[in-house]
């Protein structure tokens, strides 16, 4: 029960942070808002609900064949770590100014399908994070996974649907400093993710 628990909080933090973390479809959130309002944010913040099916079954398909392999998965686990080493600076370095409107045609949906499947971040996110941690957690449990994912979306969609509300209310978002601190907590919480990443990861490959 506590697993399950434990990996339900770990997915809401990590969908929290993704979704909030700056990228192709938060710069398209605040683009689309900006200029035809949120029912046209609000098609972009759902947009991962139909690409993110597709690449999570990929991602899945290519680690359960190296599932069996402790050396293969401990390496995945290091990659993942520095790869949220990368998005926690990206984080901290976040400035108010990062954000750029550029002008876009109706079409909102398609758009922010196109910038999910285009972008690696959640390729890199499955195959380094995400998957291990349901193939792993899929050995004791199977509503750990379940929660761990619906943990995942639940704050990843909601996130980027009250970014959609925020910036259709106020057009000053851009500059406000209280978004900017919540995206530099999120980096630092990243971090901490990655420390027990790399410790799975070297214990994997036998190194501790």
């Amino acid at each position: 029960m506590a697993q399950v628990i434990e990996l339900l909080v770990y997915g809401i933090l990590l969908g929290l942070a993704q979704g909030l973390t700056p990228g192709p479809l938060i710069t398209l959130i605040f683009s689309e808002t900006l200029k035809y309002g949120k029912k046209e944010g609000v098609k972009i913040a759902l947009s991962p609900l139909i690409t993110d099916s597709v690449i999570v079954s990929l991602s899945l398909l290519v680690l359960s064949n190296l599932s069996s392999y402790n050396i293969a998965i401990g390496i995945i686990s290091l990659f993942g770590a520095f790869y949220l080493i990368y998005l926690g600076i990206e984080n901290l370095r976040i400035k108010i100014d990062k954000f750029t409107v550029e002008p876009s045609n109706k079409g909102a949906l398609k758009r922010g399908i196109i910038a999910n499947f285009l972008s690696p971040h959640p390729y890199l996110f499955w195959l380094s994070i995400g998957g291990p941690t349901i193939l792993e957690s899929a050995r004791t449990s199977i509503t750990a996974p379940a929660l761990f994912v619906a943990g995942i979306y639940t704050t990843l969609i909601g996130s980027k649907l009250a970014v959609t509300l925020i910036v259709d209310k106020s057009k000053t978002v851009l500059k406000s400093k209280y978004y900017v601190y919540a995206i530099k907590a999120l980096g630092i919480i990243l971090f901490i993710f990655a420390i027990f990443f790399i410790k799975d990861g070297l214990d994997l490959i036998g190194l501790l």
